[in-house]
């Protein structure tokens, strides 16, 4: 049984870190963050919170692909008829997958080759390129350690000992519209496991879970924008996660034997 409770949160700040220059492949994102920041008057404090976009870290490590290079095989020929979709693009996708959930018009859900079920394995032509060069983003291939990459570069810069989120924008099945939701997690507990503890009444909590990660990013979101804004990182300040262990993203995902759905 846990004993830990949660702990005494004030406000909190999200910080918005404007001026980060267009990212290239080959980029230092935690230099680029620092550097902006600095410039802006920010300076990052051990204990802050920071989110990342994943387009700047997929963009930064080259995970990019030009549809004029995509040769679309059978499967994608296929699903591209009954999606409605580019048939490179879905080649794309299936590269990028471990396995197709839905294809139906317009949609494509598949489970991405880091265990996100997601739309299009998180594809995305949006602030990648000029559309001209018809060039797409992939997902990071380890969130994780690209979270913990720059975390690493954050500390020695700064000294701070802070926690880095990869935030992307996810669909959710059951609700409209899209939500920031973690994909890398560096410094802090992804899920925090509350059974054991106890509400105000001395009921012991049987099934809470709570998704610290995706709640941080998705506050985070609401500054950062997706779209235009051009503010691909925030820092969170003033949240005390609990004292548990910290876990990588991966913690978020439902084991598929306890999907219901899939």
């Amino acid at each position: 049984m846990q004993t830990n409770q949660r702990p005494k949160q004030g406000g909190i700040q999200i910080l918005p870190v404007p001026g980060i220059p267009l990212v290239q492949a080959g980029d230092d994102v935690a230099a680029l963050v620092v550097e902006a920041a600095e410039a802006a008057g920010i300076r990052l404090r051990t204990g802050d919170i920071l989110v990342v976009a994943q387009k700047i870290v997929s963009k930064a490590e080259g995970r990019l692909v030009r549809l004029t290079q995509v040769e679309p095989g059978a499967e994608a020929v296929r699903l591209a008829e009954e999606t409605g979709k580019d048939a490179r693009v879905v080649q794309a996708v299936l590269d990028d997958s471990a396995a197709v959930i839905r294809a139906r018009e317009g949609v494509l859900i598949v489970e991405q080759n880091s265990g996100w079920v997601c739309a299009h394995a998180g594809l995305d032509h949006s602030n990648v390129a000029p559309e001209e060069e018809e060039t797409v983003a992939l997902l990071p291939a380890d969130a994780d350690a690209s979270a913990g990459k720059i975390r690493s570069g954050i500390g020695k810069r700064t000294g701070a000992a802070v926690a880095v989120l990869i935030s992307d924008s996810h669909g959710r099945p059951w609700r409209m519209g899209t939500v920031g939701v973690c994909i890398g997690c560096s410094g802090l507990p992804a899920v925090w496991d509350q059974r054991g503890l106890t509400d105000l009444y001395g009921y012991e909590l049987r099934a809470s879970e709570e998704c610290i990660a995706d709640e941080l990013c998705a506050a985070a979101s609401l500054v950062m924008g997706q779209s235009g804004e051009g503010r691909p990182a925030a820092i969170i300040r003033g949240y005390g996660p609990p004292d548990v262990p910290n876990t990588s993203a991966r913690a978020i995902q439902r084991p598929a034997e306890k999907d219901l759905f899939r």
